[in-house]
This record gives C-alpha cells, sequence and structure tokens, in this order.
C-alpha cells in the first residue's frame, strides 16, 4: 500500500557529502505517518538505526552519526532526506527507507529496497 522511493545514494570518499531521499508513494491513496527514517546494513552486521523521526517530532540519531548526519523533512511531500557529512569508511553500507504508517486502514511497517553507499578511504 505505501511505496518507499529512496535516491542519492553512490560513491564518495572519506571526508565527503552525500544526501539521501526517500517518498513515501501511496499511489493516492491517504497515508499517515507515524515514524520515518533510515536504517543501514553493512556486510556481515545487522540492520542499524541511523536516523528516525519517531512519535511526531522527535529525532533519534545513532550514536555514530551524531554530528555528521542530518534528517529532515517535507511532510507536504511525504519525504525524508538524510544530510550526510564528514562521511567515514564505517559508513558505508546499504541504507533503507523505513516509515510506520498507517494506509488502507492498516498500520504497519514499510521498508524501501536499499540504496547503496561507498565511501572510500
Amino acid at each position: 500500500q505505501v511505496k518507499l522511493v529512496e535516491s542519492g545514494g553512490g560513491l564518495v570518499q572519506a571526508g565527503g557529502s552525500l544526501r539521501l531521499s526517500c517518498e513515501a508513494d501511496g499511489s493516492g491513496r491517504v497515508i499517515t505517518i507515524n515514524d520515518m527514517g533510515w536504517f543501514r546494513q553493512a556486510p556481515g552486521k545487522q540492520r542499524e538505526l541511523v536516523a528516525m523521526f519517531a512519535s511526531g517530532d522527535r529525532i533519534n540519531y545513532a550514536d555514530s552519526v551524531k554530528g555528521r548526519f542530518t534528517i529532515s523533512r517535507n511532510n507536504d511531500k511525504n519525504t525524508v532526506y538524510l544530510q550526510m557529512n564528514s562521511l567515514k569508511s564505517e559508513d558505508t553500507a546499504v541504507y533503507y527507507c523505513y516509515c510506520f504508517a498507517w494506509a488502507s486502514r492498516a498500520l504497519r511497517d514499510y521498508w524501501g529496497q536499499g540504496t547503496q553507499v561507498t565511501v572510500s578511504s
């Protein structure tokens, strides 16, 4: 019922920046987003929270990205952004957009397909 469309991944040198975008597309249906943000999964590691708008305006960041990454959103477009600065090789991962939303009278999780971020040292 909700498709998450991600963009903005790629290859960047250490110290560089990238900006990820994710739009929640309800295909014309009304959707109400409770939480929306980003997770990541590096090879051989578990998926972890990066940044999230939770329960309205509360923002959660992983300790490893505080001060370097900034999450923002455009509510009119059901879109969240992740500005990633001072990237490090350990930020290399597949980044997944996530939302917890009401759509078609159901409240559930939705995941994007993932976008690769590779930071070369």
